[in-house]
């Protein structure tokens, strides 16, 4: 169990996620592996829906390594990064359960791409998808914007976060 990778949260500016990405791996050369997970949603402006792209988790950037001590130290001063999350002055590693399940909504990468549902019965159904095996944890669907609600930990607190989904009609 000692050797499992570890998982960490750093905080940083809100809509800066993807430069201070771009920068801790430059500062890192590939020590660290950094996940900006996104998800894909239909937005509707001026009369026109839209596919766009949010930050699944905003102003929070995902580190997959072991940080040590001396790591500590060059995270400091990365333009745009406020500070790793810390717990008695160790870094604060994710659990493994909230990994998992962010790992197994990120199948094309970071973007989290919509899922296909038909309705059967007053259930929802996911065919396919980041959704699928899913079904339990959505509480809500919005079938005018396409998307659904659904509740999921993040760093020991729970969160809802919309997902984009296609409605099937059933044949």
């Amino acid at each position: 169990m000692e050797n499992e990778i570890k998982w960490y949260a750093a905080f940083v500016e809100t809509g800066s996620e993807d430069k201070v990405k771009e920068r801790l791996n430059y500062r890192f050369q590939g020590k660290f592996t950094f996940y900006v997970p996104k998800r894909e949603l239909r937005e509707r402006r001026d009369k026109i829906w839209r596919n766009v792209i949010k930050v699944l988790f905003p102003s929070y950037i995902l580190i997959c390594g072991d940080i040590e001590d001396s790591d500590l130290i060059k995270f400091k001063n990365v333009p745009g990064l406020r500070r790793i999350l810390c717990s008695d002055g160790q870094p604060l590693t994710i659990s493994r359960e909230e990994i998992n399940y962010i790992n197994s909504l990120m199948t094309n990468g970071e973007i989290i791409g919509p899922s296909n549902i038909y309705e059967e019965g007053g259930q929802i159904k996911v065919i396919d998808g980041p959704l699928k095996g899913k079904e339990g944890q959505i509480f809500k669907i919005d079938k005018r914007k396409g998307r659904v609600k659904i509740k999921m930990s993040f760093l020991g607190e729970e969160r809802i976060i919309d997902f984009s989904i296609n409605i099937i009609e059933k044949a």
